[in-house]
């Protein structure tokens, strides 16, 4: 594990979160591959599912994969995947092959996120842990901010939107070459080798079952915000559509300074008293968006709950890698495929607006969320192995 903080061995993993944001393609994949192929919104749907089914299905069997053969292995087999995925509806545009591209991309953006997480943990040193992987997010989120702008501008400037993807396919390809030739001195499981039984045995384990269910929750909210922010506004405030659908984008301007704001502020304090200071301020924010009286103090609750939701993930996986070092590669496993919880939460959000014919209702359930997240941070430090 390294000692001492090397641009040399840090670049090229970072580079693997901005590859790791090209998931995000499916935003802006959605809207341009319905129109052009003129489809239905049970079909357009479909491109989402294709990305976000390999989180729950693959997450833990490249956790094993990657105890055996490494993660920088597993990074690059994972960049790769992405890179063909990307190519795919660029060379054979059809909502067939864009489709198949989609699967390919949601396959490797879940091998990315599994192994670039702790071979990041691998190459910066202990204390530097939560702060590297918070600015970790925040590479991450520029490569999400910039897709659908750049989408817009190859459409205006070529006439072909598609270019994004040789443009994405080519960088996947270039961080491959990169970590490919970037010597990096691993932390190595050298008991038991793992296996799906040693994976999920783990989550008999209080702290790592607590760790793994405030991802699942924290991704939950993250989409939750997403899907209900405009919703909420609309039928609280009956804001203007634009500005009630810019709620989105200004929650995840404010993760991405979060972020950004994290990696300094992790270098000096503990992560646990930052992951209870950011869940306070995700809980308070929440609160004051369902209470906010005008639609623009609802706007800033949202960007201040991107704020503080924004380190709470990288916290967590941080917290729990750094208690238990040799089996990284099995909770990160666990820790993605609890990714999930982006596509549990906001339906049961749903269930919760139809039942009581309130929207603002479905926003309790964030609040429960945060105040698990809570729970979790302030027992963290006192759980023992």
């Amino acid at each position: 594990m390294s000692k001492t903080l090397s641009f040399r061995f840090v670049a090229p993993v970072l580079m693997s979160f901005f590859v790791m944001s090209f998931c995000d393609l499916v935003g802006i994949g959605v809207d341009r591959i319905k129109l052009d192929f003129t489809l239905s919104n049970t079909l357009a749907q479909l491109i989402p599912s294709a990305v976000f089914l390999w989180f729950f299905v693959l997450s833990v069997p490249v956790g094993i994969l990657q105890d055996r053969i490494g993660k920088r292995s597993v990074l690059n087999l994972g960049m790769g995947i992405t890179a063909l995925g990307l190519f795919l509806p660029f060379f054979f545009y059809s909502f067939g092959m864009a489709l198949m591209g989609f699967v390919l991309l949601g396959i490797g953006n879940t091998i990315v996120q599994v192994s670039a997480n702790p071979l990041l943990v691998d190459v910066v040193p202990t204390g530097r842990r939560s702060s590297f992987l918070s600015f970790s997010q925040f590479v991450k989120a520029i490569g999400s901010m910039i897709a659908a702008p750049l989408a817009g501008w190859f459409a205006l400037q070529f006439g072909d939107w598609k270019l994004l993807f040789l443009v994405f396919g080519v960088v996947s390809v270039l961080s491959v070459i990169w970590l490919y030739f970037t010597p990096i001195d691993e932390t190595r499981n050298t008991g038991k080798r793992a296996t799906f039984g040693s994976s999920f045995q783990l989550l008999g384990i209080g702290y790592i079952s607590m760790m793994v269910l405030g991802i699942f929750l924290v991704v939950g909210i993250d989409v939750g915000i997403n899907a209900f922010s405009g919703q909420f506004m609309l039928a609280k405030f009956q804001s203007a559509q634009t500005f009630a659908e810019s709620g989105r984008s200004v929650y995840f301007f404010g993760k991405m300074l979060g972020t950004f704001g994290g990696a300094i502020l992790l270098a000096k304090l503990s992560a646990r008293r930052f992951f209870i200071g950011s869940a306070i301020a995700g809980l308070a924010s929440l609160l004051a968006l369902i209470l906010a009286p005008t639609d623009v103090t609802a706007m800033v609750m949202i960007f201040v709950a991107g704020l503080g939701i924004a380190n709470i993930f990288p916290i967590i996986f941080s917290l729990t890698v750094g208690k238990y070092p040799t089996r990284s590669n099995e909770i990160s496993g666990l820790m993605i495929m609890a990714v999930c919880g982006g596509a549990i939460l906001p339906p049961f959000m749903g269930w919760i607006s139809d039942l009581t014919g309130n929207v603002t209702a479905s926003m309790y359930v964030l609040v429960a969320a945060v105040l698990y997240l809570l729970f979790v941070s302030l027992f963290s430090g006192k759980s023992k192995v």
